[in-house]
């Protein structure tokens, strides 16, 4: 793809706060901010701003289509302008109105300039009395926000489903929208479907009851885009706690719900460090094994994967990362995906502090070592503009922007300035950064004045801007941070180095009461070369190969691979076939690819798994084993 930047601007100003309901507290007063020009989107924004969308949404499973009309409710920021631009990927446009009091009429339309990657721009224009504007349309079956699958790609067999993925560009696939995060909206939907379905959304769920397949949504706080959220099939549910209710197919409902039993106690333990809870309820929506992510923050509704089910809530952590982006990235949301850190390195630190609330300080600080040395396996494949928070080399895809320096590296930037200023100065500080910016979208340098004016100038003696802009602007770790330690782990190196050298046996070494953090770092403090029987003995004395916990066979099978352990590819095989998470799945196919050895075994998993995996899976393994098969070995 060209890396293009749009000639178009987004708003100067932020969106305004959302109608208090009695679920939000009152919200403070938007700040000023300005807004660069989103490289993403085609909208014009600084003319023509949305504010509320309907939608009325008819879900075709035979042709694979949504098809229906979406009311675009908006303000007109520039008397001058003449246009509402919107943005569209594999959309099929049928007729636009405008829509005042039941009456419609027709307005003028056109398809503008179409980018390979970001789709076509709608322009369509403005009806003098600024009346709604109707878009009649249906996506397409390759809509790259949405998975259709058959009903034996689901637990039961019996029904299909479809859900969306809309983050980062993927909501103009499947609505027409100024599909940028610098601008927020209410949104209201009527979704229609088969009644032996469930459909649901980001909005509220709980009192859904189905009329002949109708189901009314609404969302009173303006979110962005990107959160728009829906999912269709044989769903049920079970309330777990005051806030909370779980949607799963009948056959992972219970699981899930014992799984996710902590939930409850990370909103509270969340609130009582950042503030009240603005949503109202936290439902939770196990998807198929083919959602390409761990988790998706949509607002009310979390996306969740069935990969984090193991059994003893170790993996739990997820539903912590999902529902802090409910203060940071859906509260205050990054304007533009170049910041994409003010959403995941918030997150990821508020994740952190929810752990230990919930779990104690061992997990998190376990948690945090293993993600420190998988950033740092990271770095080491990136150059220096990809270290950087903020890089200032453009983008053609805004997914780029997800990297292990996004999450990782920003929640150790927050954890360093916790250090220098003291857990309870932080906490007062984030609490009055999350009451400041609510419901708005912002950049850095908002998040940098707002620093200066809070933090670092009461607290000049303790940090200084220069330590920040290194943080954010440069690459790499500041040599001046110390990383996050923790003495299970050094005792853990010591048994390993005790194995190799044959003074202990696998069989003596004390496991009982081991975490998943501890086995995944034992898995990782192994060395790459291993013999046949180094790697027999060990699956014959921990079972490895028949793992279900998700990311422990992971971390197994990629040794497996590196080292030619033929024993475990059957165990490899049901794994890349039965799940599509990106993290877990494209690390395997490219240690496959990375031998000459592997390299038909990788061609045959995903010719067999492929049809199975979402578009946003397959765009990246494509260019690991589609693209290499054409290529001698």
């Amino acid at each position: 793809m060209r890396i293009l930047i749009l000639c178009c601007a987004l708003l100067t100003g932020c969106a305004k706060p959302p109608q208090t309901t009695p679920s939000e507290p009152a919200q403070t007063k938007p700040v000023t901010t300005t807004v660069k020009p989103d490289p993403h989107s085609f909208a014009n924004t600084h003319q023509v701003k949305s504010r509320h969308l309907e939608l009325d949404l008819a879900v075709n499973f035979e042709e694979q289509i949504l098809e229906g009309h979406a009311i675009i409710h908006y303000d007109v920021v520039d008397p001058d302008s003449r246009h509402l631009v919107l943005d569209t990927r594999d959309l099929k446009i049928k007729r636009v109105e405008a829509v005042n009091h039941s009456k419609q009429r027709k307005l003028s339309w056109r398809k503008g300039q179409s980018i390979t990657g970001l789709g076509t721009e709608l322009i369509i224009d403005l009806p003098v009395d600024q009346a709604p504007i109707k878009v009649v349309y249906e996506s397409m079956p390759q809509a790259s926000g949405l998975q259709w699958l058959n009903p034996d790609q689901t637990s039961g067999k019996q029904h299909p489903f479809m859900f969306s993925q809309s983050q980062a560009i993927h909501a103009r696939s499947w609505i027409p929208l100024q599909d940028t995060p610098a601008v927020r909206l209410t949104y209201a939907a009527t979704i229609r479907t088969d009644p032996a379905l469930r459909a649901v959304l980001s909005a509220d769920n709980n009192d859904q009851n189905s009329v002949d397949g109708v189901h009314q949504f609404t969302m009173e706080q303006a979110i962005p885009g990107y959160l728009i959220a829906i999912a269709v099939g044989d769903l049920t549910f079970q309330k777990i706690s005051e806030h909370v209710t779980v949607y799963a197919e009948q056959e992972v409902l219970a699981a899930a719900a014992h799984e996710f039993a902590a939930t409850e106690d990370m909103i509270t333990a969340t609130e009582a460090l950042y503030g009240p809870y603005r949503w109202g309820q936290y439902d939770l929506l196990v998807l198929p094994p083919s959602f390409p992510f761990g988790g998706m923050e949509n607002p009310k509704l979390s996306h969740i994967t069935p990969t984090i089910i193991a059994g003893d809530r170790s993996l739990d952590s997820l539903i912590a990362h999902e529902l802090a982006h409910s203060w940071s990235g859906n509260l205050v949301t990054n304007a533009v995906w170049h910041d994409a850190w003010l959403n995941e390195g918030f997150t990821t630190y508020l994740e952190s502090r929810i752990t230990e609330a919930v779990h104690g300080t061992d997990r998190m600080q376990m948690e945090g070592a293993l993600s420190y040395q998988a950033l740092l396996r990271a770095m080491q494949t990136m150059d220096d503009e990809q270290q950087k928070l903020v890089s200032q080399a453009p983008f053609a895809d805004p997914d780029d922007h997800f990297t292990a320096v996004t999450y990782d590296k920003g929640r150790f930037f927050l954890e360093w300035l916790e250090q220098q200023v003291g857990r309870e100065v932080f906490d007062r500080f984030l609490n009055g950064y999350f009451d400041q910016f609510a419901f708005q979208s912002i950049q850095t340098a908002d998040f940098l004045a707002y620093l200066q004016t809070n933090l670092l100038t009461p607290h000049a003696d303790q940090v200084n801007m220069t330590q920040i802009k290194d943080w954010i602007y440069a690459p790499g770790i500041p040599d001046y941070f110390t990383p996050p330690m923790t003495n299970k782990f050094t005792q853990i190196d010591r048994t390993v180095a005790a194995w190799l050298a044959g003074e202990l046996s696998a069989n003596d070494i004390e496991t009982q009461a081991w975490s998943t953090q501890e086995w995944l770092h034992f898995l990782r403090a192994l060395p790459a070369e291993l013999s046949p029987a180094q790697l027999q003995n060990l699956d014959q004395t921990f079972a490895f190969t028949q793992r279900q916990n998700s990311e422990i066979a992971h971390d197994w099978l990629l040794i497996c691979i590196r080292n030619q352990y033929q024993q475990a590819y059957p165990r490899l095989i049901e794994y890349l076939t039965h799940i599509g998470r990106v993290k877990l799945i494209k690390p395997l196919y490219e240690a496959m690819m990375a031998q000459t050895a592997t390299h038909q075994l990788a061609r045959q998993i995903y010719h067999q798994a492929r049809s199975g995996y979402h578009n946003i899976a397959t765009r990246q393994i494509d260019l690991i084993v589609g693209r290499e098969a054409d290529k001698p070995d």
